[in-house]
């Protein structure tokens, strides 16, 4: 068991913060998970068993549980014009990647919980099979499973969406051709 080194942090933060968007859905939101995270991490000693990345990333979800419970207490708003996601300026000169990113992310968002958790620890915040099954409280094998059944649901939903733009590009050739 070895502390919790308060300096080593920032090693962490961006895949912290790739997790975070994939839970959260927004970058915004992703961006006050992670600071949360690492205001409730760092506001005493920690002494950690196993990895640090596995330990941040065990924290940052039971904080992200704890908002929902928090959010799912209060009265429901409905979105203003004022709540819409303006365009990452940060994306610059790669609009496409962006947007790819922003699309995976999305996916990846709305896939069940359990799901969620499993292909952000692994292949979002790069935890081995093992640490993510030790920081989800779950077995090996209940990751493995849970990261083939996602990955096929995500490739499922981009499959579909290709084959209806292509379908629809097709149908309008064909009428095209008759007319």
């Amino acid at each position: 068991m070895a502390r919790l080194d308060p300096d080593s942090l920032a090693q962490h933060l961006d895949a912290l913060y790739r997790a975070a968007w994939a839970l959260c859905g927004s970058r915004e939101d992703a961006e006050d998970l992670v600071q949360e995270t690492f205001a409730q991490v760092l506001a005493r000693p920690r002494v950690v068993r196993g990895g640090e990345r596995a330990y941040l990333m065990q924290a940052l979800r039971n904080t992200f549980y704890s908002r929902l419970r928090t959010a799912s207490r209060r009265p429901q708003t409905v979105a203003m014009l004022e709540d819409v996601d303006p365009a990452d300026p940060r994306s610059g000169d790669r609009p496409e990647r962006a947007a790819e990113v922003g699309e995976i992310l999305g996916a990846i968002a709305q896939l069940p919980e359990d799901f969620r958790l499993a292909i952000t620890a692994v292949d979002i915040l790069g935890l081995s099979y093992a640490e993510a099954a030790k920081a989800l409280d779950a077995g090996e094998a209940t990751i493995t499973t849970r990261l083939y059944r996602a990955r096929q649901r995500i490739a499922r939903q981009f499959s579909d969406q290709s084959q209806t733009r292509g379908s629809s590009a097709e149908g309008s050739a064909a009428k095209r051709s008759l007319a």
